[in-house]
């Protein structure tokens, strides 16, 4: 099968359709189970009970059960990584990378069950969720290569006479990864890949929205040999088993995707006493904008593709657009007319583009920005919340399209997590950069317009760490392992390393300095 990345435009063949819904009605017949931690590789339960797990297009269907982890359930988890530490960091980084390229190699075999189950508990549609798998498996054999091509990151240094040095870069110990809902497989992949194949032992909490991908991420690096304890997984609340990885003395190392608000209590609290490193990867309020030269249908699929696409519940969604005045009219008019072709459903279905929103939280954040829209400015389009018929059980609504509003507006400011997109007109390029700039966030950013000079003052003077220019297949989304770096500016990331990109596998080590002196 042709490998579906998020800026594909390809239709998905019919021998994945096949095997989507094979894979799906496997699945759907094995619901309802509970399921335990998992620690030093032993099934655990909590004292603290159990948690459901259900989809979100229809919150009657239970997908599991899981362990309400607690502070004690973590620690224990600490210390079985740390027990196991030694003997993982002395396998070698050759025997690790092996068995991370086979935790791929089964990752891919069991892609069409995991695809089936993003679509039912994230709510991606069937395009989306092949793609998170395949970027899974991409990013644990990229970061393979990385670790490879650089020889275990093992240098030799300057040196004069007897005396020789070499630098080496060694692993921490044990690191926290905290996945969020919106990629629970790939995020949470390829942040345990890269400390693991660095040498690190890892504690694994997935998002309580998502438990079930992590666990089913728990069972591929189990089934292809790691050693117990070396990726622990505990599912539960952050102010129980978060709370605990944060400030265990235990810990080494912090690994954290999510919102602004979390990554930067995180981020402060994380290394106290002593400093330790802390990669938190936050949010985004990514701007597109948009020039008169611009192809306008390439234009207008790649902001509906950012904007709409998974609900706009991605860091990298583009939720806010500078449009030139010239071309405004006729752009808003080919982008209210795209989105509205958009089939919103339940996800699992072959021709759906737009499924639920994550829970309830989320389609009141949608509402209130709805709300914000409406006061203070124009709702072009949608704006509705679904709650009839087929959509009567799920967390469903429209896509939303808003101008008119001040520029100053929380609507071009703060981070909805929904599918509402805010459209101001700009009279200049150098207008539209200003304001695109003029943000606390610095994720992504895209432009259309076909003036070279435009294109190369967009990406020498924009405040963004991932950025695009004339993308059909994403204005401001659909970053790749080893094609687009993915990492923030300002409050958008903390570590100035990005995900996918060549430099992320050496911020799970440290440097070492040997001088050895030879008689």
């Amino acid at each position: 099968m042709e490998k579906i990345t998020y800026a594909s435009l390809g239709s998905l063949g019919e021998d994945f359709h096949g095997a989507f819904e094979d894979a799906l009605q496997h699945l759907r017949d094995k619901l309802g189970g509970t399921y335990p931690l998992y620690i030093e590789g032993k099934a655990k339960r909590s004292k603290a009970g159990t948690f459901a797990d259900t989809t979100p297009a229809d919150t009657s269907v239970l997908l599991g059960k899981f362990q309400r982890g607690s502070r004690d359930d973590a620690r224990r988890a600490v210390a079985a990584a740390k027990a196991v530490y030694p003997v993982w960091r002395d396998l070698g980084w050759e025997h690790r990378v092996a068995l991370l390229r086979k935790s791929a190699d089964l990752m891919a075999q069991r892609q069409f069950e995991l695809a089936a189950l993003l679509s039912l508990e994230v709510g991606k549609n069937r395009f989306e969720a092949i793609a998170e798998v395949s970027e899974a498996v991409d990013l644990i054999l990229y970061y393979c290569r990385q670790i490879e091509e650089h020889h275990g990151y093992e240098l030799p240094l300057g040196g004069t006479g007897a005396e020789q040095t070499r630098s080496v870069l060694r692993p921490y110990g044990v690191w926290a990864v905290v996945a969020p809902f919106n990629f629970p497989l790939a995020l949470a992949t390829g942040m345990a890949a890269g400390a693991l194949v660095a040498g690190n032992t890892v504690v694994f909490k997935p998002a309580s929205d998502t438990p079930l991908s992590g666990l089913r991420l728990y069972e591929v690096l189990r089934d292809s040999g790691l050693p117990p304890g070396v990726f622990n997984l505990i599912t539960g609340p952050g102010h129980t088993v978060g709370h605990e990885l944060i400030v265990n003395s235990a810990m080494d190392g912090f690994i954290f995707t999510g919102s602004k608000a979390v990554g930067l209590k995180i981020h402060r609290r994380f290394a106290q006493p002593l400093p330790k490193p802390c990669i938190a990867e936050m949010g985004g309020k990514n701007p597109a904008l948009v020039m008169p030269s611009a192809n306008l249908d390439d234009a207008t699929e790649g902001v509906v593709r950012s904007a709409f696409g998974m609900g706009g519940q991605k860091c990298s969604a583009c939720s806010r657009l500078y449009v030139h005045r010239d071309i405004y009219r006729p752009f808003l008019e080919q982008l209210v007319e795209k989105t509205k072709s958009l089939k919103i459903g339940e996800p699992t279905e072959r021709d759906t583009f737009l499924g639920p929103l994550i829970n309830a939280a989320a389609v009141k954040k949608y509402a209130a920005a709805v709300r914000l829209g409406r006061r203070e400015g124009r709702l072009v389009y949608g704006g509705r919340t679904l709650v009839e018929g087929d959509f009567a059980r799920g967390y469903f609504v429209e896509p939303a399209i808003v101008d008119r509003v001040p520029k100053e507006s929380r609507l071009f400011r703060d981070e909805f997590f929904a599918p509402v997109l805010a459209v101001a007109e700009v009279k200049s390029l150098a207008e539209a950069i200003q304001l695109a700039n003029d943000s606390e966030y610095g994720l992504t950013a895209g432009i259309f317009t076909r003036d070279e000079r435009e294109r190369q003052k967009f990406f020498s003077e924009i405040e963004a760490g991932v950025t695009y220019c004339n993308r059909r297949g994403g204005a401001t989304t659909g970053a790749w392992p080893g094609v687009q770096s993915f990492g923030g500016w300002k409050g958008s990331g903390t570590s100035g390393k990005s995900a996918l990109g060549p430099y992320y596998v050496a911020q799970f080590l440290r440097e070492q300095s040997q001088t050895i002196v030879n008689p």
